[in-house]
């Protein structure tokens, strides 16, 4: 009897606490994440070879096969062309070859958003699964009984969104080897058929007409309560500055 008069009172105690924490929460979270703060960054540096005026031609193909209407393509164009470079539609001629693909765009958190870019190019952009918390019978009985002293808080907390948009991009530089230049390629790949069936392909040998380097960009922007559509310009400008900066 005494345990159970202890816990009504301190769920009681408990009920009128949880508006004010979780109010407090809300108030933090505004404040705190109030301005909208964008990120871009690289999982591999990239250095290419410092080329003369003649030589900046470029072939550039960017793709999008994220389910977001994404289109960075003639936007980075012009930002290469700001920088110097001729743009060529015959990879022929080009000197370096510019080749990207937006993975994915959406809501995520800062956990995701790290092991997409700790991933690199090439890696899983799935998002990470927490494990669900335990509580015991003991705390379940203080939960329930406080419910509705927090519904109140809560209903103010869940108007108070912190929201996290990634863009994920793989990037595929190439540029031709200098004079005396030799590059020899050997890939390796595991090619998965369904459940039960692998074939293993071995390309060694032969001369490669192109040096190549690969990375990944993820940008991000966090606000509270933002919306996509202030999210997305932010987003691209983001990648197409870090491109830019490559060349």
């Amino acid at each position: 009897m005494n345990f159970s008069l202890r816990t009504i009172g301190l769920s009681i105690a408990l009920a009128a606490t949880i508006p004010l924490i979780t109010g407090c929460t809300a108030m933090h979270t505004v404040v705190k994440k109030r301005n909208l703060d964008v990120q871009t960054k690289m999982s591999e540096t990239i250095f290419l070879e410092p080329t003369a005026p003649s030589n900046k031609i470029i072939f550039v193909d960017v793709r999008n096969t994220s389910d977001k209407d994404i289109n960075v393509k003639q936007s980075i164009i012009a930002k290469l062309q700001n920088n110097g470079y001729k743009i060529t539609n015959n990879p022929d001629e080009a000197k370096f070859m510019l080749q990207g693909n937006v993975l994915r765009v959406g809501k995520t958190d800062l956990r995701e958003a790290g092991g997409a870019l700790q991933a690199g190019f090439g890696g899983a952009v799935t998002g990470v699964a927490l494990a669900a918390a335990t509580r015991s019978d003991a705390s379940r009985g203080f939960a329930a009984a406080g419910l509705a002293g927090a519904a109140i808080g809560l209903l103010g907390d869940a108007l108070v969104d912190d929201v996290l948009y990634m863009m994920v991009t793989d990037l595929q530089i190439r540029e031709r080897p200098l004079a005396g230049e030799k590059i020899v390629q050997t890939q390796a790949a595991n090619l998965v058929q369904g459940s039960a069936t692998t074939t293993k392909q071995s390309i060694s040998g032969g001369q490669v007409k192109w040096k190549t380097y690969r990375t990944r960009i993820v940008s991000t922007a966090n606000k509270v309560n933002l919306a996509y559509t202030e999210a997305q310009p932010k987003l691209e400008s983001g990648l197409i500055r870090s491109i830019g900066g490559l060349f």
